[in-house]
């Protein structure tokens, strides 16, 4: 029987590589960058043929059923009631000290090896995200975006300043931006 068969409504896990992995209810801090990141996308979509989803299970295979934090699906078939089956254009995972090594390592082959187009890596720790985009096949990082107090904006270097960008691109449209601040809007 499929591991899919085992799931019910009430329990949160992910199937990695065939292994079943537990998960543990987002705190505040998680579910506030998660709604802000969905109101984000959401917004810029209204009307558009990609839709945005949160926290909604993604069956890539038997051996690989994830619960992105968020994502955007474009494929309006792969989207049915009990969640996406097939690949996300851009997935969104934001690191907890539990699963943060499961995000940049697990999840980051399988969502290269499946063909995400964009991975996104939210650090809510130093408010920081990481953005790959998939080419030829592989992730490459396309950009890291720090959110900087004004002070620590001010003791960067001239050319550190300069490197420093708050509007993070989404590469699904081509005047599609999520601002930094806007990511992490009230988390402290």
């Amino acid at each position: 029987m499929s591991n899919l068969a085992y799931k019910s409504e009430r329990e949160d896990y992910e199937i990695i590589n065939g292994k079943v992995y537990m998960m543990a209810r987002p705190g505040i801090r998680h579910d506030r960058i998660q709604g802000n990141i969905r109101r984000a996308f959401d917004n810029y979509l209204k009307g558009k043929t990609c839709q945005a989803f949160g926290e909604v299970d993604v069956f890539l295979s038997d051996d690989d059923n994830f619960i992105p934090d968020a994502m955007i699906v474009c494929n309006p078939d792969i989207v049915e009631e009990k969640g996406i089956y097939g690949v996300p254009d851009l997935v969104v995972e934001i690191l907890s000290k539990s699963t943060a090594v499961k995000d940049k390592m697990d999840k980051f082959i399988a969502y290269e090896k499946y063909g995400v187009k964009e991975y996104w890596i939210v650090d809510p720790f130093i408010k920081s995200v990481e953005v790959y985009h998939l080419v030829d096949g592989r992730f490459v990082r396309n950009n890291v975006y720090q959110l900087y107090t004004e002070e620590e904006f001010n003791d960067l270097t001239d050319e550190q300043k300069s490197l420093a960008k708050s509007d993070i691109k989404v590469s699904l449209y081509d005047d599609f931006y999520v601002n930094i601040n806007d990511v992490f809007e009230r988390v402290k």
